[in-house]
């Protein structure tokens, strides 16, 4: 159960005076449904209002806060600007401009003709005459002293100005309980960190306060690394089934190749876990084409061997379907019997997979979520490995062990590599293998950065390609932070090839299009039906199309490193020679521009990963939006990387010398877990 004196910052943001349906639209938006979310929502930047006697002192661009008298009134017709002239102690003379139908009116008000008004926004020069466009502020003098000199700038959506959002946050503010410390005394006063409350009060009152900033952060880091902690030493405790194969099986696979060192040394990694009765947790992080499904198969037949079943979930169905045909066709001659289960599969197929998982006779299942239904019951299931971009949060995965009666062994395989630091705030509870070899053979992809402009010699390319009997991706930006942006500029590209190719030669995959539609999209342009499919970044990791071997990336400049590296990772998986091309904006700032060379550069996704969280941060990288993670929202990456080491230190002390949550330090500690979210991980553990 939640802390009873957390209970005030956990009530609907609704709850709040002045907040009605109205201003709830655009909180909600924002993902500020509850009173800790307002509290949470640190601002962004500041704006500095200088204090100036004489207009004189001022340099246009800046922000400044000055007494005016308003002497003139012009304009003010049905489509132009009223403008105020106004004049400064010394007589020098600005015109404030105001815009739109209710300028005129609502200008007369602020600013009443020979009384003087505290003016403050930002000055600008339009030809020989000073301006201010809409100031910021308008008071009279009396109240001009309340002003703050600097005031913060947040994250704001249609419908909600900064003042608003301010004034709300100040309410939340008041229902802030003193919440026990869970920080190590030693590592506070070392730190000279401000306790919660009192820094939660300081960032939203001065946004430059480094001390403050670093305290919230730390204690978000804090708790996820708690949590992750806890949740470990819990697995730990937990006998599970030890799961040692005798290799008869493995060694009846023929394999295209042999295996890499990193596939080696990875397989005997997991092997060891999986003889151990402690349940293995264990990340298998590969770049693409590494070779992460031989790794898996081979744990599976190990798990056969010693008597177990073996499940592997993939995230979309149509990957499960790819799994479920490339696992069948490597166990060719080995004695498994191999099924797959997901939401299509009705009736009599289901109920005959559903017998057989039942009674044993089923080995290996390959699925989708429908795999860990209450209806899915096993005889025995011995490993679970879980593909791809699930990246599911700690709790998730406990859920998934609790399916069988004794913990399963747990491998999780991702394809988006993960710089060291942000491994431990992941999947801190697991032991990690990396597989940073290629199998022999694997073609080193091609990659090119093109100006935009050049898209018509792009498009005369794409054809000659397919005309050549070769497919590709053409993937269409991120216009902006929303999903329909993307989808009308995939829809508009799509078109204008159809112009060129034909209708039925291109095919359309976007986020908002319902499972099935999209699977078919998909089935089609892996049959090799459709030649060209043009997708926003919905296009699915691990989608195998060897025939396909172009990539065309437009607005690559908005992507960020990862993201473009996982994109190209969809070409390059058959014998030809792959090729991606990137294309650019005209007016490139030097972190799109460094981005750009590295992916020209280099196809090492380890690297890649590290040089994004320094170029880019950790959002984009971990896939947050898409991740079953929770995200960080008080740590910015920058924070994340110095914070994860001192933060990690911490938990381990308080769980190894201070009696873990039973202590008074550990009673302060829930606290942080269940403030931060984190508490997931800590019910499972009460519970089981």
């Amino acid at each position: 159960m939640r802390p009873e004196l957390l209970n005030p910052l956990f009530t609907e943001v609704r709850a709040l005076k002045g907040v009605g349906p109205q201003l709830g639209r655009p909180l909600e938006r924002l993902g500020l449904a509850r009173v800790v979310d307002l509290l949470f929502h640190l601002p962004t930047g500041w704006t500095d209002r200088r204090r100036i006697d004489r207009l004189e002192e001022a340099v246009p661009g800046d922000v400044v806060t000055v007494a005016l008298t308003a002497t003139e009134y012009r304009g003010g017709s049905a489509r132009g600007p009223f403008r105020v002239d106004a004049a400064d102690g010394g007589g020098d003379h600005v015109a404030i401009v105001f815009f739109g139908r209710n300028g005129p009116g609502w200008a007369r008000k602020l600013l009443p003709l020979g009384e003087p008004r505290i003016v403050s926004g930002k000055l600008d020069r339009y030809g020989d005459t000073l301006q201010i466009v809409h100031p910021d502020h308008v008071l009279p003098p009396d109240e001009g002293a309340a002003l703050p000199e600097r005031e913060p700038v947040y994250g704001l959506s249609e419908g909600l100005t900064g003042s608003r959002l301010q004034t709300l946050i100040a309410a939340a503010a008041e229902r802030l309980p003193t919440l026990p410390e869970w920080i190590e005394p030693s590592l506070k006063a070392t730190r000279d960190w401000p306790g919660f409350t009192d820094a939660l009060r300081r960032i939203h009152a001065d946004p430059a306060d480094a001390k403050a900033r670093e305290r919230l952060a730390y204690d978000e880091v804090f708790a996820n690394q708690l949590a992750i902690m806890l949740v470990r030493q819990s697995t730990r405790r937990r006998r599970g089934r030890p799961l040692a194969g005798d290799g008869r099986l493995r060694a009846m696979l023929r394999l295209p190749y042999a295996p890499t060192g990193a596939q080696d040394r990875a397989g005997a990694e997991i092997d060891g876990d999986m003889a151990q009765a402690t349940p293995m947790l264990r990340l298998l992080q590969g770049d693409v084409g590494s070779g992460k499904t031989l790794v898996a198969l081979r744990a599976l037949l190990t798990a056969v061997e010693a008597g177990a079943q073996g499940a592997l979930l993939a995230p979309t169905e149509i990957l499960a379907r790819q799994h479920h045909e490339n696992l069948s066709r490597m166990l060719s001659g080995v004695p498994v019997t191999i099924a797959i289960l997901t939401g299509r599969e009705k009736g009599r197929v289901r109920e005959s997979v559903l017998m057989g998982l039942a009674d044993g006779s089923v080995d290996i299942l390959i699925g989708t979520h429908a795999i860990f239904q209450d209806a899915v019951r096993y005889r025995s299931l011995g490993l679970v490995v879980v593909d791809e971009q699930h990246r599911f949060g700690v709790a998730q995965r406990l859920m998934l062990a609790a399916k069988a009666e004794v913990p399963p062994h747990l491998l999780v395989m991702t394809a988006t590599p993960i710089p060291r630091t942000l491994t431990l705030t992941t999947h801190g509870e697991m032991d990690v293998s990396r597989l940073d070899e290629m199998p022999p053979g694997r073609q080193p992809i091609e990659t090119r950065v093109m100006s935009a402009e050049r898209l018509g010699e792009v498009v005369d390319g794409l054809a000659r390609h397919v005309e050549a009997g070769g497919q590709a991706y053409w993937v269409c930006p991120l216009v902006e932070e929303s999903e329909s942006s993307d989808q009308a500029a995939a829809e508009a590209r799509a078109e204008t090839l159809r112009l060129r190719f034909g209708h039925d030669r291109i095919g359309l995959v976007h986020g908002r299009m319902k499972g099935p539609d999209k699977d078919a999209v998909m089935a089609a342009f892996a049959a090799g039906d459709i030649p060209v499919l043009v997708a926003t970044t919905v296009i699915e990791v691990g989608v195998d199309v060897p025939n396909a071997t172009l990539m065309i990336i437009e607005g690559a400049d908005r992507f960020g490193l990862a993201q473009l590296h996982q994109l190209r990772g969809r070409v390059g998986r058959g014998p030809g020679r792959s090729v991606c091309l990137l294309l650019r904006g005209s007016a490139l700032s030097e972190t799109s521009r460094a981005r750009l060379a590295l992916m020209r550069e280099t196809n090492d996704g380890f690297r890649i990963a590290e040089e994004d969280l320094r170029l880019r941060g950790a959002g984009e990288l971990l896939g947050t939006r898409q991740s079953g993670e929770s995200r960080f929202r008080l740590a910015t990456p920058e924070l994340l990387q110095s914070l994860v080491p001192a933060a990690t230190d911490d938990a381990r002390l308080l769980v190894d010398r201070d009696g873990g949550l039973a202590g008074p330090r550990g009673d302060a500690a829930r606290t942080a877990l269940y403030l931060f979210e984190r508490d997931a991980g800590v019910e499972l553990l009460r519970s089981g």
